[in-house]
């Protein structure tokens, strides 16, 4: 399939790739770096009863989890949903849990899974029947579709300006690669993050991946990690075949996307690796021609801060992405934005992934400010700044990616790039074929 360009295509394409080179000629002279801002505390101010720290996400085909929160344990996990306002002609039953971490005891956590509903339709739900009514808004069934992506979101006034320029927006699905909270063991912080994401996340489906502020282990009596993360955040991973919450995949609009964890086993004898393998050979890029990756420590990374420490994660699993023809590669953790070409064993390679770092959704710990110098000439551009980014696929071929620097009342454009899918690319599919069956040769 061939895209066929106008001729305004043709003169946006021309103006934008001269406007990026003034943009990556004059950023670092243009523009004063920001500071980190204070932290944003949002208080319980509801009754009991009354769900909070709603979230919506993706729970399969045609299907979509509604989680909340109650303090009352009695409350019900029920949810009453409708195309109409007030007007509610379906019920789910779902699950709760609950968790103690210390002296600190969650509130009762709902996870009901509703469905099935039609595309690019806005229901009306109620979450236990109390409280206010909501609404969200299910993805298309077909192309284009929209993700905003951001990573590291804290809940400072930066994350605030970050969910602000987002919503500003239109967008389907809403990515994360890791760090959403940073309670950090403070509990009371989880739920605060949960109130202040709640007019965003209840919108439209959240899909996250957990990252090292995540982890919350203490020795001999917390182990294992993740307690907060794994009750509050519950991800579709047994729908993807995953045994953990950790990692897992799931399809949207003709997009395969996985979430993988930087913070659990990932060598070649870990249930993450063999999963991540059956998941890739299960592919059809027929069906799902984008194949989009999420994680949280990057594999490719000329910032200073946290250098190498997605290097064993990479060296393990890298290949399996590179022969999948994987397009793109979020990360986080680095508190800055950095677009690497397309990456294959630290070279250039057309058949690579693009490999983005988006770790600057507005952390209480401030930018990474320092990058090596000379620049890496796989890193394409890179700036210290708060963000967010947007991906939107236009059709099973090509997408644009852009990234939004945070200003005070506006979101700036300062990154932008046209993909073209690698299962378009005749090259790098019979090249992959090619060392398939090389490969089966040796064996």
């Amino acid at each position: 399939m061939k895209i066929q360009f106008s001729s305004n295509l043709v003169l946006y394409l021309f103006v934008t790739f001269f406007h990026l080179q003034l943009i990556q000629l004059h950023a670092s002279t243009e523009y004063t770096r920001p500071s980190p801002r204070q932290l944003i505390s949002r208080a319980h101010n509801r009754s009991d009863s009354e769900p909070q720290q709603v979230h919506v996400s993706l729970a399969g085909k045609d299907y979509m989890r509604v989680s909340w929160i109650t303090s009352d344990k009695e409350v019900k996990s029920i949810v009453k949903y409708g195309k109409s306002p007030g007007k509610y002609v379906s019920s789910a039953t779902g699950e709760s849990t609950s968790y103690h971490y210390f002296f600190y005891s969650s509130g009762k956590i709902h996870h009901v899974k509703i469905g099935p509903l039609d595309p690019s339709t806005t229901y009306y739900y109620r979450c236990s029947g109390a409280g206010s009514e909501f609404s969200f808004r299910t993805p298309p069934s077909t192309f284009p579709i929209e993700f905003a992506v951001a990573g590291d979101l804290g809940q400072t006034e930066w994350t605030a300006s970050t969910l602000g320029h987002v919503r500003a927006k239109d967008y389907d699905v809403f990515l994360l690669p890791g760090d959403l909270s940073y309670a950090d063991t403070q509990q009371p912080l989880w739920d605060s993050f949960g109130r202040l994401v709640e007019p965003y996340a209840s919108t439209r489906p959240w899909m996250v991946t957990e990252g090292n502020h995540e982890i919350e282990t203490f020795p001999i009596i917390y182990p294992h990690g993740f307690r907060a993360y794994n009750a509050r955040w519950l991800m579709p991973y047994q729908e993807s075949g995953s045994k953990s919450n950790l990692y897992y995949s799931f399809d949207v609009v003709g997009t395969h996307i996985i979430m993988l964890g930087s913070y659990t086993d990932f060598d070649s004898k870990s249930d993450q690796y063999k999963w991540l393998q059956a998941d890739l050979a299960n592919v059809d890029r027929k069906k799902t021609p984008w194949v989009v990756v999420l994680l949280h420590a990057p594999w490719y990374n000329s910032n200073q801060a946290h250098q190498g420490e997605g290097e064993s994660m990479r060296q393990a699993m890298e290949e399996m992405l590179y022969m999948a023809r994987v397009d793109i590669v979020f990360a986080g953790h680095v508190h800055a934005y950095e677009r690497f070409t397309r990456v294959y064993d630290n070279n250039a390679d057309p058949c690579g992934p693009v490999y983005i770092t988006i770790g600057d959704g507005g952390n209480r710990e401030g930018l990474a400010m320092n990058f090596e110098n000379p620049s890496p000439s796989i890193s394409i551009y890179r700036e210290p700044s708060f963000g967010h980014g947007r991906l939107r696929l236009y059709n099973n071929t090509h997408g644009q990616w852009s990234w939004h620097r945070n200003n005070e009342t506006d979101a700036i454009i300062s990154d932008e790039l046209w993909l073209e899918s690698l299962s378009s690319s005749t090259l790098c599919n019979q090249a992959a074929i090619s060392s398939k069956s090389h490969n089966n040769d040796e064996l």
